[in-house]
């Protein structure tokens, strides 16, 4: 997966606003001869109730329908979503797993302490199985 140096340097600033919560936001571009990362769309994490906020998100339906229409409008695409693990490895969970999708890349951020550290990018087996880790290019 290729991401600007400055979507990414959006997005940890996004994920690092929301903690001790998970953030969360839809990576947008393209893909054709790989995934291509050229803007974020930060999201509001919906996950009330519960008292999982800190620990899971939820991007409600009709904010994802709304983000879609944007982003084919700008002639582009989403290509996969972004969230954070507050204090937790960037690594998928059992959770995330359930409510993924395989034809999305999803970019993990650790946040420890408030602070954006590793960032690893993920996609679903198309059996659901697990996850197939991707490498993160980031280009000026």
């Amino acid at each position: 997966m290729i991401i600007d140096r400055t979507v990414l340097d959006e997005i940890r600033r996004a994920v690092e606003t929301q903690y001790p919560n998970e953030g969360c936001g839809l990576l947008v571009g393209e893909v054709g001869g790989g995934v291509r990362v050229a803007h974020q769309l930060a999201m509001t994490n919906r996950r009330i109730g519960d008292g999982a906020k800190a620990k899971r998100y939820w991007i409600a339906p009709e904010d994802f329908r709304a983000a879609s229409h944007a982003v084919a409008a700008a002639g582009l695409e989403i290509v996969g979503v972004y969230h954070s693990h507050p204090d937790a490895p960037a690594c998928p969970s059992s959770y995330d797993r359930e409510h993924a999708w395989p034809w999305y890349r999803y970019l993990i951020v650790s946040v420890a302490d408030g602070t954006a550290s590793d960032v690893r990018a993920w996609q679903l087996r198309d059996d659901r199985s697990g996850f197939i880790e991707h490498a993160v290019r980031i280009e000026n």
